[in-house]
């Protein structure tokens, strides 16, 4: 069981049997009182969050999640379809679900989905991945301000922000945590 006290941003417990993971999380302690946890709470498996505002002592149940490290095959109208690389079963997340990280999934790349009570409810995409650049304007002569970037689409069809000297065709090593980009892939 954890105590208020362990409350804490990316931690999952269960709410009213569901789980939900805390988003955001603020401590405060007033002057005369008890101190006072506020919580921004997403339920992973409806996405519906909520604002929740705990005293200290209290206490919650741990979410009881698997994990399980699949492989991305593809999407489609019912949603995007993993496979279990030891058993072969396959399993479909929502679009919802998958969230951001649809912007970053390549056929056949390695991911670790989360199941709650043996339904799919998360995945887990690498820190890193690399993806090939599509579409890339050229960098004007003589704007090269530092830090100057321009947009690029990646082969998944996201757009993120680049370096001027960055062209089409090139790989790029992306932080799929914060969607930017890392460096340039030497191939």
């Amino acid at each position: 069981m954890y105590d208020s006290s362990d409350l804490r941003k990316g931690l999952k417990i269960i709410i009213d049997g569901a789980p939900y993971i805390i988003t955001d999380f603020q401590f405060s302690k007033p002057g005369k009182g008890q101190a006072l946890y506020r919580c921004k709470l997403k339920n992973m498996v409806t996405g519906y969050t909520m604002d929740r505002t705990y005293r200290s002592g209290e206490k919650f149940e741990p979410a009881n999640l698997d994990q399980a490290h699949m492989q991305y095959l593809y999407n489609d109208a019912e949603g995007y379809h993993f496979m279990d690389t030891r058993t072969y079963e396959q399993v479909t997340l929502t679009n919802e679900q998958v969230g951001e990280a649809k912007n970053f999934l390549k056929d056949n790349m390695e991911v670790d989905v989360l199941f709650f009570q043996g339904t799919p409810i998360d995945i887990s995409l690498p820190i890193f991945v690399e993806l090939k650049v599509v579409k890339a304007d050229p960098g004007v002569k003589g704007d090269t301000a530092t830090g100057a970037t321009k947009p690029a689409v990646l082969e998944t069809g996201h757009k993120i922000q680049v370096p001027l000297f960055i062209e089409e065709g090139e790989t790029l090593k992306i932080d799929t945590r914060t969607g930017e980009y890392v460096e340039r892939v030497k191939k």
